[in-house]
């Protein structure tokens, strides 16, 4: 095997086991990273409230603001983050299919995810389980470390390779680098927050059964499922698979309460 791809081997064995730490040492720590989101999650709220875009009083509004109440004090117990979280929920008016969460417990939701499938309460808490996982991983963090992780391979690489490398090879090493570290570093994080929210819903007393259901429902608005290599997101077939494989933990979580 060349020095490139050992290279790109071993950094990508690194990207797995100590991004969050990679980001640290990158000044992405959770502290300074807590606060830049709030930041701009208050920028962002005011924006839209200028714009009339801030739902703060629909039935959508209220039924989406309850599961995130609901869910929040089980999240907290969940917290080994060592940072306290200000968790906030925002709300916006749009018929984005969509929602996400940013460092520190900020979440967004679009109302057009609810009201576009139709969501019940339950559904809605795995969406919000999920993304309050997201956060309580720390998912950015560990991206930011994974690019950088990236970032650094593809110098040490391309400075092994020497001048002579020509443009397929640096057309090598950027695939190399995107398929050996990024994307399914990605894909994993989306599957941990899978299984997080799954457990975080039943927690609070959601059915986790929905979580199922939700995803079918977004499969039958993609129109099919398709395929999850080359994506940051496992494909929605998968998703369900897995999901059904880790119901029976959930249940049991659930049935306790």
């Amino acid at each position: 095997m060349s020095k490139l791809a050992l290279s790109l081997c071993a950094m990508t064995m690194l990207t797995f086991s100590g991004c969050a730490s990679f980001a640290d040492m990158a000044g992405a720590d959770s502290a300074t990273l807590n606060a830049q989101s709030a930041q701009s999650f208050t920028k962002m709220t005011q924006e839209a409230r200028a714009k009339n875009q801030l739902d703060i009083s629909s039935n959508t509004y209220q039924r989406i603001n309850s599961v995130f109440l609901r869910l929040k004090p089980y999240a907290d117990q969940m917290n080994q983050t060592g940072q306290r979280f200000d968790w906030q929920l925002a709300v916006l008016k749009s018929d984005t299919v969509n929602a996400y969460v940013a460092p520190g417990g900020k979440v967004v939701f679009y109302t057009g995810i609810v009201n576009k499938l139709n969501l019940t309460n339950d559904e809605i808490a795995a969406i919000m389980g999920h993304e309050m996982t997201h956060a309580l991983e720390e998912h950015a963090k560990s991206k930011i470390g994974a690019q950088a992780l990236t970032n650094l391979a593809i110098g040490i690489g391309t400075s092994y390779a020497g001048a002579n490398i020509g443009e397929a090879g640096n057309a090598a090493i950027s695939l190399g680098s995107q398929i050996g570290i990024g994307l399914p570093y990605s894909r994993n994080l989306e599957s941990r927050a899978d299984y997080g929210g799954l457990m975080l819903m039943a927690r609070a007393g959601y059915n986790p059964n929905a979580a199922i259901s939700l995803w079918e429902k977004m499969d039958r608005l993609d129109g099919a499922g398709g395929s999850s290599f080359l994506s940051t997101h496992p494909s929605n077939s998968q998703r369900i698979g897995d999901m059904r494989k880790n119901l029976p933990a959930a249940m049991a979580v659930y049935k306790r309460r």
